[in-house]
């Protein structure tokens, strides 16, 4: 049998077009597009592990996903293009120019990383951040990259809804009904609005995060920014572990995962 090598691979997309990160049935998917060019690329099937799922629409600045290959039995030369070169120690490396040339201009390989054969993608991420971004006036540049918003908000108000959320762990009433999880327990280390040029941006960090969680919070801050209910409300939202009682979700085109940490990267 042949000699496994497992890779990180270092990704960034526009998922405007596609049905999220995860392969689905009936959609595109980003993952759908990697494991196809990796196939093409390696000449035998491939299937990788992402650290998370994106949903329809968001975008990713940084994810990570493995795959394993057997750097034993693959060519060196592929189709007239180089698929491997070999490092120092004379270890077979995946090209980052090969695949890329193979994956739609809306995808991207940033880093192709060697690590060891039991790190995992999803299970071995201590933390992952996003951004969502929101502008005030029509802005030809940002459709399908920030949600434009109508009127003032109160953002002082909106921070001090957003640092109660840093209190609590159990976040229920941001989730998706019907997940496959097994808590909905998350650690939130950051959650802060921030300004930028015509809109604002909000930060978020935790060591996971549930399906539609950051879009119902920023919803949910929303309704403070809007005067519509005060900072402490978001309490007895939190408390009330009951997704109808959070604000509703925003739309998916503001939504960035921006970064996946790992203690040995």
């Amino acid at each position: 049998m042949a000699q496994l090598q497992r890779y990180y691979l270092e990704l960034a997309y526009d998922g405007t077009r596609y049905h999220g990160w995860q392969v689905q049935p009936n959609a595109i998917s980003v993952q759908q597009k990697l494991n196809e060019a990796l196939t093409v690329l390696l000449r035998q099937p491939v299937e990788t592990t992402g650290a998370g799922r994106t949903d329809t629409g968001v975008h990713a600045k940084q994810l990570f996903a493995h795959l394993d290959v057997p750097v034993l039995e693959l060519p060196e030369e592929a189709a007239g293009k180089v698929v491997f070169k070999h490092d120092a120690k004379g270890q077979h490396k995946l090209r980052i120019e090969s695949l890329n040339a193979l994956l739609p201009h809306d995808i991207a390989v940033k880093q192709i990383i060697p690590v060891h054969a039991n790190a995992h993608a999803r299970f071995d991420a201590t933390q992952r951040s996003y951004e969502y971004h929101m502008h005030f006036h029509k802005d030809p540049f940002k459709q399908n990259y920030s949600w434009q918003v109508k009127g003032e908000l109160d953002v002082e108000a909106m921070n001090c809804a957003a640092a109660i959320i840093m209190e609590y762990t159990d976040f229920s009433c941001f989730s998706k009904s019907n997940t496959q999880v097994f808590t909905n327990n998350c650690k939130v280390v950051r959650a802060q609005w921030l300004h930028n040029d015509n809109g604002l941006v909000f930060h978020i960090s935790a060591d996971r995060f549930l399906r539609n969680m950051v879009r119902a919070i920023v919803g949910t801050c929303m309704m403070v920014g809007r005067n519509e209910i005060e900072p402490e409300g978001i309490r007895s939202i939190i408390e009330s572990k009951n997704r109808s009682n959070a604000g509703t979700s925003v739309p998916a085109c503001g939504l960035y995962l921006t970064e996946v940490r790992y203690p040995y990267l």
